[in-house]
C-alpha cells in the first residue's frame, strides 16, 4: 500500500471542506475533504442521488452553518464523520468514503 500526500490541514479552515482530486486504483477521483479540528474526513466528491459532484462552486461542500455536508443539487444533508445522508433524496444512502489518515499535520489517502 502507498500512501498520498492530499493536503496540509492548514489548507483547510476548520470546520470547511476543500476540493481535491487524486490518482485511486488508476482512475482520477475527485474528492471532498473535510477538516473537524486536528481530524479530516474524505469521500468522493459523487452524490449517491444522482451521480454528480456535490458542488456548484468548486470546493464549497457545507452548509451554511458546516454542520453537514451539502449536496449543491437537491440540498441533501450528509454526517460528516460518517457521510450517511439524513436529509433530502437520497436518505439512508451514504457518500463513498476513503481511507485517509492525518500525521503531523498532514493529511494523507491511503490507496
Amino acid at each position: 500500500m502507498s500512501q498520498t500526500r492530499l493536503c496540509s490541514l492548514n489548507d483547510i479552515e476548520n470546520g470547511d471542506s476543500i476540493g481535491l482530486v487524486a490518482e485511486i486504483d488508476g482512475l482520477r477521483t475527485s474528492l471532498i475533504v473535510v477538516r473537524q479540528g486536528e481530524q479530516a474526513f474524505v469521500y468522493v466528491n459523487v452524490c449517491p442521488h444522482t451521480g454528480a459532484p456535490l458542488d456548484f462552486e468548486p470546493g464549497q461542500f457545507m452548509n451554511f452553518d458546516r454542520a453537514f455536508i451539502m449536496c449543491a443539487m437537491h440540498g441533501a444533508l450528509f454526517n460528516i464523520h460518517d457521510g450517511f445522508c439524513i436529509q433530502g433524496p437520497c436518505v439512508g444512502k451514504s457518500l463513498t468514503p476513503i481511507a485517509s489518515e492525518v500525521r503531523e499535520g498532514q493529511v494523507w489517502l491511503a490507496v
